[in-house]
């Protein structure tokens, strides 16, 4: 004899279609959030394989790879990896404000992403404009 909880449709687990990110920040942010930790770790990591890789093969393979990150394509991909590592970062600050039980509602949230998303471009332009006095 079947049990009475067999009997009824059990609950579908939410996905993509259910969330509708281009309606919704949290959802978006959270994605995104994993997304650019993968980025961080897979780019960042050849960043410095290469960076280290010519540094111990000579001075010749080493000037290549600082001419290449010094090139306009290295500093577009350089600045591109610096906004998603603030991002990370500054997410990451944000679900540590969720662990500890603040901001929990739809519009703490909310606020939350919005704020998270104006520090990024904060600090990625401080960053670049210390990087560029430091260097010029």
């Amino acid at each position: 004899m079947p049990s009475p909880q067999s009997s009824r449709e059990r609950p579908l687990s939410p996905h993509l279609q259910v969330y509708q990110l281009y309606r919704k920040i949290a959802p978006l942010l959270s994605i995104l959030h994993r997304l650019t930790g993968v980025a961080l770790y897979v780019v960042g990591s050849l960043f410095v394989i290469a960076w280290l890789g010519a540094a111990a093969y000579g001075a010749g393979a080493f000037a290549t790879v600082q001419g290449l990150f010094a090139s306009p394509l290295g500093y577009l991909v350089l600045f591109g990896w610096t906004v998603v590592l603030f991002y990370h970062l500054a997410n990451g600050v944000r679900h540590l404000t969720w662990d500890s039980g603040r901001c929990v509602t739809n519009e703490g949230v909310r606020g939350t992403g919005i704020t998270m998303l104006v520090m990024v471009c904060g600090l990625t332009i401080a960053a670049w404009a210390v990087g560029l006095m430091l260097v010029a």
